[in-house]
């Protein structure tokens, strides 16, 4: 018993140190919370002061702000207020301006009126006095001549109409006179033109190239919304497009065949790609002049290679290949200029001569017709030009210049030149134009320059490329010489259609003659 009373205690005893250290520990940690918290507030309140200075210094900084941004924008108010104060006096100045131009208009129209009145008035006035004389004068005229009008309009009726019947049966007689001598020389004149219109087609080779659509559709897409594509087409490659009721087929229209063959491409692989627009067509046009560049110089090259001339600038080059689009009188140039190579070289092997020497004058002798239409001059001269800064030789030159006789030549390859572009150009089937029409032209030249006041004769000469002008010292000067052979050169432009150009000269001399008796 006493030791159950003994742990009984013990443990009391424990129970009763426990409960004190709690109470210990728990006033121990009250009293930490409190200076915890007591330092927490302290904090607080140094964190409240801090924020409240920071608080104020940004409302210091954005008062300022705001400030600076109301004098900015009270500025640009300002500023634009005041351009628009000097625009709407600009305005104002105009309108005023305008208002008294229209104001001087309106006194001058009101004085102008006023003039017309009175210059009606005097018209009517006028008018009533031409009446009452012309009045006057036929009763005048009745009284003279004892015959009312009908009578004397009708004694003058049958005066004319028997003046008439006489000279209508002079007419008659002469016109059937001069119908019986030019009977023939009219039925050959309308044979030849009936001839000419049936070779259009032909002349229309050289003028047009036509272009295969796939259908009728495609017409629409290339000519574009309001026009678009075709004239963007047009515009690149300054060529006309003509698009009729032709099914399929679009016609190309143009003087210049190396145009003609970029559009030509172009439009093919415009179709082909099926995306037509104006941006498309120039990156088409643009890979087109580069196909055409090269075409054009292998086909210079081919032909120099046919000939088996060697050693030409490659500048000489690409203008041979420009003249495979160069005609003359339905003769193609570069085919001409081959066969010229060929014929000179023949000769010069028969009679003993350079035939490398005479087949390169030959193939460059019309070598000026690949930009005679780009370049003032004659083509003799612009070849000439051409092979003096390509460095050809001297003989070549010479032969260039002297092919159509303007020169004398210096060597037998230009007497050789001459004679092989003769034969070039004068076979059967080389040009088109009729011996009939050749002279009909070499005529009418003439018969333009005789029609100038002071023309004594003129002569058509190297067939058709010059014509010389004589005329009367006595009645022409030396300064109206000037204006007549551009008077000349004008009206031959106007009325005449012709290949190259024609040189007009004018010659004036005096001649005295004597006799030693």
């Amino acid at each position: 018993m006493p030791i159950g009373i003994g742990i009984a205690a013990i443990i009391v005893v424990a129970i009763l140190a426990a409960l004190i250290s709690r109470v210990l520990t728990i006033s121990s940690l009250k009293s930490n919370a409190e200076s915890k918290i007591g330092n927490a507030e302290t904090k607080a309140r140094e964190i409240i002061d801090e924020a409240v200075k920071t608080a104020e210094a940004k409302k210091k900084e954005s008062l300022l702000e705001v400030k600076e941004e109301s004098i900015k924008t009270k500025n640009e108010l300002e500023k634009e207020t005041k351009e628009r104060r000097a625009e709407l006096q600009r305005y104002e100045k105009r309108v005023l301006s305008k208002e008294e131009t229209l104001e001087k208009r309106s006194d001058a129209l009101e004085k102008r009126e006023n003039s017309f009145s009175t210059k009606e008035e005097q018209l009517k006035s006028k008018e009533a006095k031409v009446e009452e004389l012309s009045r006057q004068r036929v009763q005048e005229l009745e009284r003279i001549s004892g015959l009312t009008s009908e009578q004397a309009k009708e004694y003058l009726l049958k005066t004319v109409e028997d003046d008439v019947k006489h000279d209508a049966a002079k007419l008659v007689k002469e016109l059937e006179t001069q119908a019986k001598e030019e009977a023939d020389k009219k039925a050959k004149e309308y044979v030849i033109t009936a001839i000419q219109r049936c070779s259009a087609d032909h002349v229309a080779e050289t003028t047009i190239s036509v272009v295969q659509l796939p259908s009728d559709e495609m017409k629409g897409r290339i000519i574009g919304r309001e026009g678009r594509n075709i004239r963007a087409l047009e515009t690149l490659t300054g060529v006309e497009l003509i698009i009729d009721d032709t099914p399929e087929a679009v016609v190309l229209s143009g003087f210049d065949p190396i145009r003609r063959e970029v559009a030509k491409i172009a439009l093919e692989k415009l179709i082909v790609d099926g995306r037509i627009h104006p941006a498309r067509i120039e990156e088409m046009v643009e890979k087109a002049q580069k196909e055409v560049e090269v075409m054009i110089r292998e086909e210079g090259e081919e032909a120099a290679l046919e000939v088996g001339v060697h050693g030409i600038h490659p500048e000489l080059i690409k203008l041979l290949g420009r003249m495979r689009f160069r005609t003359s009188y339905g003769q193609n140039a570069l085919k001409h200029s081959i066969e010229v190579a060929h014929l000179a070289g023949l000769l010069a092997g028969e009679i003993g001569l350079d035939v490398r020497i005479a087949k390169r004058a030959g193939l460059l002798h019309d070598i000026g017709k690949s930009i005679d239409h780009d370049v003032e001059g004659s083509h003799i001269q612009i070849g000439v030009d051409l092979c003096r800064k390509y460095k050809e030789s001297a003989v070549v030159i010479n032969a260039v210049e002297a092919h159509h006789g303007d020169v004398e030549p210096t060597s037998l390859i230009a007497v050789i030149v001459q004679a092989a572009d003769t034969i070039s150009a004068a076979r059967p089937g080389a040009r088109r134009e009729t011996l009939e029409t050749y002279t009909n032209r070499l005529k009418q030249l003439e018969d333009i320059t005789n029609q100038f006041k002071g023309v004594d004769k003129s002569f058509a000469i190297q067939a058709g490329r010059e014509v010389r002008i004589m005329v009367v010292p006595e009645q022409v000067s030396d300064a109206d010489m000037v204006l007549m052979a551009r008077d000349i050169a004008k009206q031959i432009e106007y009325e005449l259609e012709y290949p190259g150009q024609i040189k007009v000269n004018v010659i004036r001399e005096s001649r005295v003659t004597d006799f030693a008796k």
